[in-house]
C-alpha cells in the first residue's frame, strides 16, 4: 500500500432538475469524510459553462485509509442515498500535482500545467511577501521559509492552485489549433 497522499476525483453528471438536491448531497459527503482517519480535505468543483458534471475531491494520507472510507458502510450508504440524483459516474486515483490536472488521458502538457501552478503562486508569493515580509524581516532565513511555506503550501494545495486550474481550463484542455485548409493548387494555363 501507498504511503503517500492519495486523491480520488469523482465525477458526476446532476440528473435533470436536481441540480439544489445534488449540491446538498455532495457537501454531505464532504462532510462525512471529515470524520475518517487519514481525511486530508476535500472540494466540490462546479461544472463550466455548457456543462453538467461536477468533480468532487478526496485526499487521504494514503490509499489505506483512503480504502478505508471507500469502503465504509457510511459512504455505501451515502451513495445509496444519492443514487437518483446524477448520472455517468466516474472515479479515478490520482497522486501529487496530477490531481489538479484530470484523468491521465486529460491532462495537459506539463509546461501548461508549471504556467498554471506558477501564475497561482507568482501573485500569491508576492502578497505574502508585501503584507508580511516586513514583519518576518526580523527573524532568519530559516524561519522565514519554515512560516512562508506552512502558511502557502495549503493556501496554494487546496485554494489558489485548483482556482488557477479552473479560471485557466479552457487554455489547458484546450483542443490544438485547428490546420488551415490547404491552398488550392492554382494551374499554369
Amino acid at each position: 500500500m501507498s504511503t503517500s497522499p492519495v486523491t480520488l476525483m469523482v465525477a458526476r453528471r446532476v440528473a435533470n432538475g436536481r441540480y439544489q438536491d445534488l449540491i446538498a448531497w455532495l457537501r454531505e459527503g464532504e462532510q462525512l469524510a471529515t470524520d475518517f482517519p487519514g481525511y486530508l480535505g476535500s472540494g466540490v468543483l462546479a461544472p463550466p459553462p455548457q456543462s453538467d458534471e461536477f468533480q468532487i475531491i478526496f485526499r487521504f494520507a494514503d490509499e489505506q485509509t483512503l480504502h478505508a472510507w471507500e469502503h465504509s458502510a457510511s459512504r455505501t450508504a451515502w451513495l445509496a442515498r444519492g443514487s437518483e440524483l446524477f448520472a455517468h459516474p466516474s472515479e479515478h486515483r490520482v497522486r501529487g500535482i496530477d490531481g489538479w490536472f484530470g484523468a491521465s488521458d486529460q491532462r495537459p502538457p506539463r509546461w501548461k500545467q508549471a504556467v498554471a501552478i506558477w501564475l497561482a503562486f507568482f501573485p500569491v508569493s508576492l502578497l505574502f511577501n508585501f503584507l508580511l515580509g516586513p514583519l518576518l524581516s526580523e527573524l532568519g532565513m530559516m524561519s522565514r521559509v519554515l512560516i512562508s511555506t506552512l502558511i502557502l503550501t495549503p493556501l496554494m494545495v487546496y485554494l489558489f492552485i485548483p482556482m488557477s486550474t479552473h479560471l485557466l481550463a479552457g487554455w489547458l484542455n484546450g483542443a490544438a489549433p485547428k490546420a488551415l485548409p490547404a491552398k488550392p493548387a492554382t494551374q499554369n494555363q
